[in-house]
């Protein structure tokens, strides 16, 4: 029988030892949960360490991200591609051991965590994906989707709002392998948290409508290991265990207080540690007989082939769902997707719409939605201004069981009604993604990217295939005013490293904006979409528009022979008016040429010809979006036309008129540019 007291002590042993020898750290969290660790890890996850990224394994996500320690130790421990060497470099650069665990950097990590409430919030996503794909997928004597998610979170976690969002969204949709596990120590970084969080956790989560274990004691494996079990009877909740827990346990002159939880123990109180666990290994040192006991590499290995040889027979049996059900967790889209692309582009340019460009994003959405049912849609209760349903996504629905609803059809809801929820949305998107067999995307407006722009970070950071839908982009909103009209956003975006930022002038490009997130496989996209129509902009050639930025009009597309002296760069609805502008010079007898910018990303990633090609070195370019000026100089402007304080209140018409986005004004701003240099 296995020594549940040393594999949890080999835990803190790790910890304590990892902490001091990087000199920075947390070793409190890991060693306050460790027996968590073994009741969940030994007796309940369905994983194998030779193949972490199987199908249907049981998701671990640790919240709670700072106790990193914990992940990489029971990795390390059961038979992961981690080794001591690994623990031994932990927080060093380049090591598999960053401070907090990150996605695809340490073999078994299943999300980037670390700021507080995420991991919680991923975890829904999870487990939303995980009851979506069964619904789908699953066949009476077939079931190949069938797994749990489990998290591990902390008090931390708890106050930040972001976990009100996704605890209630997790009750409202019935996530019953969903099971959270919650060290409460009481301890945060400023000390006794009870002058501060004084809420009755039990009850908040059975208003969320979850089942509610404990408190039980967080360091009686056996206690933990029977609230596990009891939480997986669930079948129409998600189930909170409660774990009182002493952060820093066995730490004689650390434990319960804040001094456990952001430093290293020190070499005298790890040395009294060791002692008082009767733990006498060197640092860094483990016994064979706790690896043996630890070891999940036999039985992980069992586990899945018993899931391949199930998954053989439903292959046998539905062979199209089985390799639907392939293509999908592989993040492959279909052979005929590039067909589907093509055909939507053409149409988008034959028929020349006047649109706004938010609906140049559903009629793009008709065609891929249609095509990819993978394509898993939704909006922050903003459904109708964003709109992000399609003939092809009916809205999600549980019924009183916790059943996915299904259409007539048989198909299940594709458009998710995630409430004023935007961090919250964009964070369960991420879990979502993360988990596989979906591609999610989500609107709001674009000022409430503020509600969710660390989400969107952490997509980008995770590289994950996201897509948020933003509309009401600029002043052009109108009447709802300052607190609605987005200013600094879309260069606030563009700033983040990995994400493309699309801002579409028409609906080709809008169409080509919604094929290129669908095919960038290792970044989100942000989709940035107006509220008022726009008029077509003609264009000889659609091939460009992926490229960020391509040459909309020249002087003799509008009858002027003579060579461009200038260019205007614009985005979004501001390119109608930069065409205008440019007829209006014309007959002042100055020549431009007109650039679209749908996405400066894409284009920052063309080779220096093509930028060359498209913005010569020897003209003066003149910027013209509705938003801050900043962003643009770093294209080389001689002047940028654009607005750098807070909208007003009135019709988006009279707006555009104040703050000097018309033809005249983009056109004199021209003309200024020009007596400058010459």
């Amino acid at each position: 029988m296995a020594n549940t007291t040393a594999m949890a002590n080999a835990i803190r042993a790790l910890a304590m030892d990892a902490v001091q020898q990087a000199n920075s750290g947390h070793p409190g969290a890991p060693m306050g949960m460790a027996e968590m660790a073994v009741a969940l890890w030994s007796r309940h996850l369905r994983h194998n360490p030779a193949n972490p990224q199987w199908a249907d394994r049981d998701r671990f996500i640790l919240s709670n991200g700072h106790a990193s320690m914990l992940n990489y130790a029971v990795l390390h421990l059961s038979g992961y591609d981690l080794s001591m060497d690994d623990l031994k470099k932990f927080r060093t650069l380049h090591s598999k051991t960053a401070g907090h665990p990150e996605v695809d950097l340490t073999p078994g990590v299943e999300t980037t965590t670390g700021p507080l409430g995420q991991g919680i919030t991923n975890a829904v996503g999870f487990a939303l994906a995980e009851k979506l794909l069964a619904a789908e997928f699953n066949r009476p004597k077939h079931k190949i989707v069938d797994h749990h998610t489990y998290v591990f979170l902390g008090d931390g976690c708890l106050m930040e709002g972001i976990s009100h969002e996704a605890a209630a969204l997790a009750g409202a949709w019935k996530l019953n392998k969903l099971i959270a596990l919650y060290d409460d120590n009481g301890i945060s970084i400023d000390g006794q948290i009870t002058p501060w969080f004084v809420d009755n956790t039990a009850e908040r989560f059975k208003a969320y409508q979850w089942n509610v274990i404990g408190p039980v004691d967080g360091h009686d494996v056996d206690a933990i290991d029977a609230a596990i079990a009891a939480a997986k009877t669930s079948s129409d909740k998600p189930t909170l265990v409660i774990c009182k827990t002493h952060i820093g346990k066995g730490s004689p002159n650390r434990q319960d207080t804040s001094k456990a939880h952001g430093e290293p123990l020190g070499a005298d109180e790890i040395a009294l540690v060791r002692e008082g666990l009767q733990w006498s290994h060197a640092p860094f040192e483990i016994p064979q007989d706790v690896y043996k006991d630890w070891d999940a590499k036999t039985v992980g290995a069992k586990t899945e082939r018993s899931w391949q040889t199930r998954f053989n027979a439903y292959a046998k049996a539905h062979p199209e769902l089985a390799a639907e059900f392939t293509r999908r967790m592989a993040g492959e889209l279909p052979a005929n997707f590039h067909q589907v692309v093509v055909d939507s582009i053409i149409d988008a340019h034959t028929k020349q719409e006047k649109v706004a460009t938010r609906k140049a994003s559903q009629i793009a959405l008709e065609a891929f939605t249609k095509a990819l049912p993978e394509l898993l849609g939704g909006s922050a209760d903003l459904t109708g201004s964003n709109l992000t349903n399609t003939s092809s996504t009916p809205a999600l629905r549980f019924d009183a069981a916790g059943n996915v609803v299904k259409t007539e059809a048989g198909q299940i809801g594709r458009h998710i009604n995630y409430g004023v929820r935007e961090f919250g949305m964009a964070a369960v998107m991420n879990g979502v993604a993360l988990h596989g067999g979906y591609i999610p995307y989500g609107g709001t407006f674009l000022t409430f990217s503020d509600y969710s722009r660390n989400a969107i970070r952490m997509a980008a950071l995770m590289k994950r295939r996201v897509v948020h839908v933003f509309t009401h982009d600029s002043i052009g909103l109108g009447e709802d005013g300052p607190t609605h009209q987005s200013i600094e956003h879309a260069a606030s975006l563009r700033l983040i490293p990995n994400l493309d930022v699309w801002r579409p002038a028409d609906t080709a490009e809008t169409a080509v904006a919604w094929a290129e997130a669908l095919l960038q496989k290792d970044r989100p996209t942000a989709l940035l979409l107006s509220r008022q129509a726009v008029p077509y902009a003609a264009k000889k050639d659609v091939a460009d528009i992926k490229r960020g930025a391509y040459v909309l009009s020249e002087p003799a597309d509008i009858g002027l022979k003579q060579a461009a002296q200038a260019v205007i760069l614009a985005t979004g609805t501001e390119v109608a008016l930069a065409m205008q502008a440019q007829q209006l010079l014309a007959e002042r007898g100055v020549a431009v040429r007109v650039v679209s910018v749908p996405s400066t990303n894409a284009f920052d990633r063309q080779d220096t010809k093509y930028k060359t090609k498209v913005l010569p070195e020897k003209l003066p370019r003149i910027a013209v979006e509705a938003g801050v000026t900043d962003f643009w100089w770093k294209y080389g402007c001689a002047a940028v036309v654009g607005i750098d304080r807070f909208g007003e209140s009135a019709p988006a018409g009279d707006l555009f008129k104040f703050f000097g986005f018309t033809p005249e004004n983009i056109a004199n701003t021209v003309q200024l540019a020009l007596q400058k240099r010459a």
